[in-house]
């Protein structure tokens, strides 16, 4: 017993003096990392980060699980996506307020890369810069790494305390309300808007909070989808698996550097009960719909090729 009190000392007075050495190793990959990730973006994305307010607790941490170091390498990553591969034109920056929004947009390309770009639009083109929230899906809280990493990088699960508890902090949140139906669309129906659920609408009836409207072109073609494996997802529990020819190709993994061009429309306001009839909030729910429609095929017939 003795022996193993020992050992269990020496074991711990190694792994303290380790620590001093493994803490210098991370700050000095870090100060790396940092110092490409100006190289590659500039001084401007560590302006706008130092513009973005945070609001944190006393573990470092805001209420949601968010952490600035882990939220600033996420915003870096979106970031050089958003300006290098994906070379995303943005329009409209000037229509998102500083203060509460709904992000209302429509949803495609098989993973939310869609969703990662309008955050980096939101960041790095408008003005003020805007830290987006996005609320994601349940069942991802079943994924052991995904769920902590979108925790981390400031996102929350769908459910409307969570959405209220943002407003109430004048965040500026995205909803996607065409939801996994919109994601996984076959290529043959792409741009075509899936049916929208209402609650984002009740949502912004009782917290009075404007909607901008948005419309993601691009996403539709970075990848190719035939359909999906319903049997196959259903076994998995899985909300679809997408049928993708283009894995089967070298790098075909890697979504294709299709151009994205994100619009923000002018912001929609809403009054009323939000508890009113499903017939009541459908109306309202329509003129959304509609205008991200129309926006898409106004974006669809300027655009001149999916990749240039």
């Amino acid at each position: 017993m003795a022996e193993t009190s020992r050992s269990l000392a020496r074991i711990g007075g190694r792994l303290r003096s380790a620590a001093p050495l493994a803490r210098r190793l991370f700050d000095s990959a870090a100060s790396s990392v940092d110092g490409w990730m100006t190289s590659k973006l500039g001084e401007e994305f560590n302006d706008r980060l130092g513009r973005v307010p945070l609001n944190l607790t006393a573990t470092g941490v805001d209420p949601f699980g968010m952490d600035p170091q882990w939220t600033k390498y996420a915003l870096a990553s979106v970031a050089l996506l958003h300006r290098h591969y994906f070379r995303t034109e943005v329009s409209g920056a000037d229509n998102v307020p500083s203060s509460r929004v709904l992000i209302i947009a429509n949803h495609s390309g098989q993973i939310p890369m869609d969703a990662a770009l309008i955050g980096a639009s939101l960041f790095m083109d408008v003005e003020p810069p805007r830290f987006m929230r996005a609320m994601v899906e349940k069942w991802t809280q079943t994924l052991p790494f995904v769920s902590l990493l979108f925790s981390r990088v400031g996102q929350v699960v769908g459910v409307p305390e969570n959405a209220k508890h943002l407003l109430t902090n004048e965040e500026a949140l995205l909803v996607f309300p065409e939801g996994i139906r919109g994601i996984s669309k076959p290529f043959k129906k792409r741009y075509q808007l899936a049916d929208f659920g209402l609650g984002f609408m009740r949502l912004a009836i009782e917290t009075r909070t404007p909607i901008v409207p948005v419309a993601v072109i691009g996403g539709e073609e970075q990848y190719i989808s035939l359909g999906n494996f319903d049997g196959l997802a259903k076994l998995l529990r899985a909300p679809n698996i997408p049928i993708l020819p283009q894995v089967l190709l070298p790098f075909g993994a890697l979504p294709l550097p299709t151009r994205y061009r994100i619009a923000f429309g002018e912001p929609m306001r809403f009054g009323g009960d939000p508890d009113d009839d499903d017939s009541v909030i459908e109306e309202k729910v329509f003129l959304v719909k509609t205008t991200i429609q129309s926006m898409l095929n106004r974006g669809l017939k300027a655009r001149k090729s999916v990749f240039f």
